[in-house]
């Protein structure tokens, strides 16, 4: 039996969860760069991100690239499969060395036969990234650029630990995941930079000061 990680929507997983999880699981290795499977690919699996990162990402109807997230350790995703096994709806590739584990459909929907109290955890995984997709279309929409760049940051910034505050993207990187041309996301970090907020290198950027960068997030807004 595979032991998971003690974060992400697994830190609240029930024990019967964790252990239907991972007692399921194969595991799958990917090297950076690797597509672990493409938007429109048929879905007969959820996956738990074990190690390294994995990149969400879709593709507009003019061909744009827009990345949604960056999952780290403790993450689940590609649940959709198992409450509707059509296409998938979003590109997932590793943008660092990683270690899944990938439980298929079939062998879920086997012990949610067997154990049916273990559906209360799946369809509140499901609820969730629901509502998780709700404020990214909101966002997407609503927001101005800094302020979409300011969650955006915080949501993917470590808090704690020698990498506290520190994303590893380049300014082009980030301006995929917020939905903005690259311009305007160097225009945004300039400003802040000099204000001390962040500091910014070649494919990282440093939160300096959190407080000001949460306020500048206003999570009211929406």
């Amino acid at each position: 039996m595979i032991s998971l990680p003690q974060s992400g929507f697994l830190a609240e997983a029930s024990p019967r969860l964790r252990q239907m999880l991972s007692a399921q699981a194969n595991e799958v290795r990917l090297e950076r760069g690797a597509v672990l499977f493409k938007q429109g690919d048929a879905g007969d699996a959820l996956y738990v991100v074990i190690d390294g990162a994995m990149e969400v990402s879709i593709l507009s109807l003019d061909g744009r690239k827009l990345s949604l997230d960056l999952l780290a350790p403790g993450a689940i995703f590609g649940e959709i499969a198992l409450f509707d096994p059509g296409t998938r709806t979003a590109t997932v590739t590793a943008t660092e060395p990683a270690r899944l584990l990938r439980v298929l459909r079939a062998d879920v929907m086997r012990e949610l036969q067997d154990h049916p109290e273990l559906a209360v955890d799946m369809i509140r995984l499901a609820g969730q990234r629901m509502r998780w997709m709700g404020r990214q279309l909101n966002e997407q929409v609503f927001l101005p650029v800094p302020t979409r760049v300011a969650r955006k940051l915080l949501h993917l910034a470590p808090r704690q630990g020698a990498q506290a505050g520190a994303v590893r993207l380049s300014q082009a990187e980030l301006a995929e995941y917020v939905g903005a041309t690259r311009e305007a996301i160097s225009k945004t970090l300039a400003v802040w930079k000099r204000q001390g907020i962040v500091d910014v290198t070649r494919g990282h950027v440093l939160i300096r000061d959190f407080p000001t960068l949460e306020a500048l997030a206003d999570p009211d807004q929406i």
